[in-house]
């Protein structure tokens, strides 16, 4: 199995002449659509957004991803025996923040710098761009292990805004390569079974084999997998989890949040929108965000593309 296919681990329930499958449990990333389907749907996000220009801009850069993935060398993934040893020891394969990563994906960087984006680049972003050019592999490499670490300095905000993006390209690549049967879901069912990664946010699907599951999509590697509903996927609790969305809304994008840890995720919701794409409706409803903090929630974990300066 590759890219966009699922690990074995629904079963049947019921007569599986005419059964319903249960939910698979994670679903690999498609790169060669993962990012294009981004752009598209941050381009018809920003249309009368009070955010328009930024999110163009977001789009441009998730255009210029698709072309960095489609461009990019082979990657060697881990081998099988590794796959196997890291499922046996209940870890995510890939590892993203100790996995030694391959060089290539600063080939995939120094795209995105020269080229790559199309269009008018916002003014902070040309310099976070003109400082990275500046910087040799070490400084690169120090900023990656940062950044997947949770501990950039505020001074490299922006730079880390397209290291992030790289990084995508590269996780994605790596886990559209893994062998999907061999795959598990992690015992920290909030984290990516494959490289260990927070979720950007839930989707509720409206496809009729995955009617009514929610799948959490990784913010790195773009892995979905299925995770129980009306549990928070901080802290495992239901009691305290409640749904909050902005008035008058559509309904598409809600926030759950949860009482016993005080924290919030976002949820996509396909019944009222077909098209939402989790990556493009979080950073086009940052009204909710800041609604849902001055209630006094936290976010469970940050978007990797908002650290912007």
């Amino acid at each position: 199995m590759r890219q966009g296919q699922v690990a074995p681990q629904g079963k049947w329930t019921g007569n599986q002449q005419g059964g319903v499958k249960a939910p698979e449990a994670l679903i690999l990333p498609d790169p060669s659509t993962r990012f294009a389907r981004t752009a598209a749907r941050l381009n018809a996000l920003s249309a009368g957004h009070p955010m328009a220009e930024w999110l163009c801009f977001m789009a441009r850069l998730a255009e210029a991803q698709h072309a960095v993935a489609g461009t990019m060398a082979a990657i060697a993934g881990p081998t099988q025996a590794a796959v196997e040893q890291a499922v046996a020891a209940r870890l995510p394969v890939l590892a993203a923040d100790l996995r030694r990563r391959d060089p290539i994906w600063r080939e995939g960087l120094a795209l995105l710098l020269d080229g790559a984006i199309v269009g008018v680049v916002p003014a902070p972003a040309q310099r976070a761009m003109a400082s990275l050019r500046a910087r040799g592999v070490e400084a690169l490499e120090a900023l990656a292990d940062d950044f997947l670490h949770g501990g950039v300095d505020i001074a490299d905000a922006g730079a880390a805004l397209f290291v992030a993006a790289a990084l995508q390209v590269y996780f994605t690549r790596l886990a559209a390569s893994l062998p999907a049967p061999s795959l598990r879901l992690l015992p920290q069912r909030g984290l990516c079974p494959c490289c260990g990664s927070t979720p950007v946010a839930g989707v509720i699907t409206e496809r009729s084999r995955t009617q009514g599951a929610r799948y959490l999509h990784c913010s790195l590697c773009a892995t979905a997998w299925n995770h129980v509903r009306a549990v928070c996927i901080t802290c495992g609790q239901s009691g305290g989890v409640a749904l909050k969305e902005v008035e008058g809304g559509s309904g598409a994008v809600k926030a759950e949040t949860c009482n016993d840890c005080h924290t919030y995720s976002k949820m996509l919701y396909q019944a009222r929108d077909m098209n939402v794409d989790p990556f493009a409706d979080d950073l086009a409803t940052l009204g909710l965000d800041i609604l849902v903090a001055e209630a006094g929630w936290s976010r469970h974990a940050p978007n990797p593309l908002l650290l912007v300066d």
